[in-house]
């Protein structure tokens, strides 16, 4: 068993990717970081383990001095980004892998989206609209984090194009202040809906149906109340084989770039600081934006 204690991290590196050209799982020995602190740590293992598309599982020790690794490759073919569904509507539908996917427990999205929820003052909210609620999982964290009486106090509306993703969120929901909407969002204007004191989008604006900046104006100017907020999070990530790899992927890289990323991210923030809102940017795997209404 190869022993890479002695070897520097560019060296572990090219150790690791010749390896793993013919082998989908490799072990190895390394230093024990717990007793020295020059060692990589497990959180080191952890990164690089994701850099190369891999899942690290549970180490072992076997000395003082001295633990085993195990890296299992992903198959990068098991994703929602790749897969084909016939049914437009249903591409995030209850059959699809993206319905699998649990951000809540991420704790990377989950401490991001908590301290937005915390920033916009959830609790004092009247009318939250959620864009591409698909199973709710946004609604259910706002319910844990605020307790069932303050949550029944606020009406909750979540739109999506999935009848099945929406069924399910029903089934979840099926309280009085909770609606939810199969729509397109690009026609959010046919539903009539009253306008809202918070709006939430988790994952949608950079869909490629959505023409992002007029819709993102016309959301802001139509659909938010005087003093509403908003909580927008863009994926800097991608699912593979159940995990979440860091770095928002470009087209024609074979490698995280993010500049598309970054424009729209900036783009909303100038904006809504034109129109007069508090903007914060957080997150990591998903980037955050918050944004509270300056009150003269």
């Amino acid at each position: 068993m190869k022993n890479l204690k002695n070897l520097s991290l560019l060296s572990i590196n090219s150790w690791l990717e010749d390896r793993l050209k013919t082998n989908d799982t490799i072990s190895f020995i390394a230093q024990n970081p717990d007793n020295n602190r020059n060692a990589l740590g497990i959180k080191a293992w952890v990164n690089i383990a994701e850099l190369h598309y891999c899942k690290l599982l549970t180490p072992e020790k076997i000395s003082n001095s001295e633990i085993r690794l195990y890296f299992k490759k992903l198959n990068q073919n098991n994703s929602f980004h790749t897969e084909v569904i016939q049914q437009q509507e249903e591409k995030y539908g209850i059959q699809s892998k993206f319905f699998n996917i649990d951000k809540n427990r991420e704790p990377t999205f989950l401490l991001a989206y908590k301290r937005a929820l915390e920033a916009v003052k959830i609790e004092g909210r009247k009318e939250v609209l959620n864009l591409g609620i698909n199973k709710a999982d946004e609604f259910e964290f706002i319910r844990e984090l605020i307790g069932e009486e303050s949550f029944n106090k606020i009406n909750f509306k979540g739109i999506d194009h999935s009848q099945t993703a929406l069924d399910y969120a029903k089934n979840r929901f099926p309280n009085d202040n909770v609606k939810f909407y199969r729509h397109d969002i690009n026609t959010i204007s046919q539903l009539n809906l009253p306008k809202s004191d918070l709006i939430i989008s988790i994952g949608t604006l950079q869909s490629p149906s959505i023409n992002y900046k007029p819709f993102l104006m016309s959301l802001i100017q139509e659909h938010l109340t005087k003093n509403g907020a908003l909580i927008l999070a863009f994926p800097n990530s991608r699912w593979i084989d159940g995990e979440l790899i860091y770095g928002a992927k470009a087209p024609n890289y074979n490698y995280s770039e993010m500049s598309l990323l970054f424009n729209d991210v900036i783009f909303a923030k100038k904006y809504l600081q034109q129109k007069r809102f508090r903007v914060t940017i957080t997150g990591r795997e998903y980037i955050f934006i918050t944004a509270t209404k300056i009150n003269n």
